[in-house]
């Protein structure tokens, strides 16, 4: 009759347990042999090694550490370790074995085996009650160890460790990428196992790799959020420690999800632990340790429309050309793509083709939205190409640099062009010209147009004195924005470009360097990328030559100012003989023409009557007074 390993195992550890209790009422001699014997048959016919031997490899106990273990666990576990507990007790209650027993009863005893450095209090197998002496002290075997003796297996949820969660498929390539990445685990000795750190965008898809790398080594992966980690030291390493003996007893592999802000303590733990580890994160981790690093691309627009089109099922044929778009230019991992077409599927409605390709849009795009914290913000204007005036030149521009946006996808990808450069997809273009010209406008009209939000980064914020640490912000906003179907504004950009200038010494050039890097990540984004600045003079030419565009904005000449002051006011702001041809012969930029126009606004609402040129008028002179400098007079005479 066939046994399974439980069945074995069970047999094994009762075994073990006569073995333990014969020690306890002085039965030595031809029973320990067949005891002995017995052990040794059951081992052999097992399809992989009992519990306690497992423990007693893995944690390099004793034989007399070992049975510590088993006289701590028979107490809970076996009949016969009870009754000869008992018998030695004059009140015949089943008393905590102690040490001063086992050191008394057992064999090969040895003092050092309840040392905190010991493996049975460094590993929590044993726990020693507080307030007696050491050989007093009763002693208890923790439930996770009992389970697991008993043969029981699951992850212990009181250290935060779970299964993975990231319902993944995973390309044969990146397969073949965590197998490789799982042979120097494999080969490594005991005492050199290495850190393996997965470099990913999207932590779900790193957290499938880690699982599949897992598997090639014949281990389930533990995962293990960083963010849930203490940070004080020694609770940390209380942890680690729970971390190593759950390797064991579940026989996963750790596998630590690292944010960008726990990287600090994730690297502390890494190298508490002594087993091998795995940190899934999106920029690698500095450690003690020697660590290997693998990059793990994030997934193609191909993979992308193909989950796209798994999740969305049917609906997926009425949206062509909306899940294309998303592939293209959102860089969503599969388990935020199947949320976003579960929430589309969820409050469908009676949408014609129109609302449900805009409602698609959004969804999608809001699952993809960076946190950039102070570093950018997202500008909410919703502006169009008639709130725009500009000369027709720069408009057709402008207007070739949505179209490039929109249609790059079908350019690059499927008609190939531009695969050879080593460029990425995206577009980036100049915007030069002074303040109040309508660069933002500009930019903010072209996010409109193509469903995107608009992010303003401020360079003047962003630009340190301190050597690298521009560079450092830089590349936060870009890794932060790649993907997420968002239009960048490097606005104030003379803050960069003006610390540019003949290279004379060593700063001279470092200020070089930053605008070259600038340029470089600019050319790289797979997005549309604008700078702004008031001096084109500042750029050197051979700058110019790698941006795609170069708009020029200009101060608006008398005939633009009249149509800025037409269209400055909604339908729905009550006006009284306002005239813009004579509002235009003040010779102002059309951003202070709508500051100006909003202040007079609100100087009619406080009134309760309507926005007449006395309000403008007022609004005029508080404006200039602001910007320091004296209104010509002759050019607002008329105006009351």
């Amino acid at each position: 009759m066939s046994t399974t390993w439980a069945d074995d195992n069970r047999r094994y550890t009762a075994a073990a347990f006569r073995r333990v209790r014969g020690f306890l009422v002085d039965e030595f001699g031809s029973r320990d042999d067949e005891i002995d014997r017995e052990l040794d048959e059951l081992e052999e016919r097992m399809s992989s090694a009992p519990a306690l031997t497992t423990l007693e490899a893995a944690f390099g106990l004793s034989p007399f550490e070992r049975d510590v273990l088993l006289l701590c666990a028979g107490v809970e576990l076996d009949e016969g370790v009870r009754i000869a507990l008992a018998e030695g007790d004059e009140r015949r209650s089943v008393p905590a074995p102690t040490f001063a027993l086992a050191l008394a009863k057992l064999p090969h005893a040895h003092w050092s085996a309840l040392t905190p450095a010991a493996p049975l209090r460094r590993w929590d197998l044993v726990e020693v009650a507080a307030g007696r002496r050491l050989t007093e002290a009763p002693l208890h075997v923790g439930e996770r160890v009992l389970h697991y003796l008993a043969g029981i297996h699951y992850l212990d949820d009181a250290i935060g460790m779970r299964a993975p969660t990231a319902d993944v498929a995973l390309s044969d390539s990146r397969i073949e990428m965590a197998r490789a990445a799982a042979e120097p685990l494999a080969d490594a000795s005991p005492a050199a196992q290495p850190v393996v750190q997965l470099v990913v965008q999207h932590l779900a898809l790193g957290e499938a790799v880690a699982a599949e790398l897992a598997a090639s080594v014949g281990l389930a992966a533990g995962v293990l959020p960083a963010s849930d980690l203490p940070i004080i030291p020694a609770d940390l390493r209380d942890v680690a420690r729970s971390v190593e003996r759950e390797a064991v007893l579940a026989a996963v592999l750790p596998v630590v999800l690292v944010d960008e802000s726990d990287a600090d303590v994730a690297a502390r733990l890494a190298d508490e632990i002594t087993g091998p580890v795995v940190i899934v994160t999106r920029t690698p981790v500095t450690l003690r340790r020697s660590d290997l690093r693998v990059v793990v691309p994030a997934s193609n627009s191909e993979e992308r429309l193909q989950t796209w089109a798994t999740a969305l099922g049917s609906a997926a044929d009425d949206l062509p050309d909306e899940v294309q778009r998303a592939a293209d230019l959102l860089d969503l991992d599969p388990l935020a793509i199947r949320a976003a077409a579960s929430e589309f599927a969820a409050v469908s409605g009676d949408d014609d083709a129109a609302a449900a390709a805009n409602r698609f849009w959004t969804l999608a795009r809001d699952r993809a939205r960076p946190r950039l914290g102070r570093l950018a913000e997202r500008i909410s204007r919703n502006a169009t190409w008639d709130d725009l005036v500009l000369p027709d030149e720069q408009k057709q521009t402008l207007r070739d640099i949505a179209e490039q946006a929109r249609w790059r996808g079908l350019v690059h990808r499927e008609w190939g062009l531009g695969r050879d450069t080593g460029e990425g997809m995206g577009i980036s273009a100049l915007f030069a010209g002074p303040s109040g010209t309508g660069k933002t406008m500009a930019a903010s009209v072209i996010a409109t147009e193509l469903g995107l939000d608009l992010y303003r980064v401020d360079l003047s914020q962003v630009v340190s004195k301190y050597i690298g640490e521009t560079e450092k912000h830089l590349a936060e906003i870009f890794r932060g924005t790649e993907g997420a179907g968002c239009v960048l504004l490097f606005d104030e950009a003379d803050a960069l470009f003006g610390r540019r200038s003949e290279v004379r010494d060593s700063h001279d050039r470092y200020a070089n360097l930053e605008v070259s890097y600038l340029l470089q990540r600019m050319e790289a984004y797979e997005g549309l990328a604008i700078l702004t600045t008031n001096m084109r003079s500042a750029l050197d030419p051979a700058f110019l030559r790698r941006l795609r565009f170069v708009v020029a904005f200009t101060l608006p000449d008398e005939p633009s100012r009249a149509e800025i002051w037409r269209k400055v006011y909604p339908e729905m702001v009550p006006r009284e003989d306002l005239d813009p041809q004579l509002l235009a012969q003040l010779a102002i930029p059309g951003g202070n023409i709508r500051t100006i126009a909003l202040n007079a606004a609100f100087h009619a609402a406080a009134r309760g009557g309507d926005v007449t040129m006395a309000d403008i008028l007022r609004a005029t002179r508080a404006e200039f007074v602001k910007l320091e400098r004296a209104l010509p007079e002759a050019q607002v005479r008329g105006w009351t």
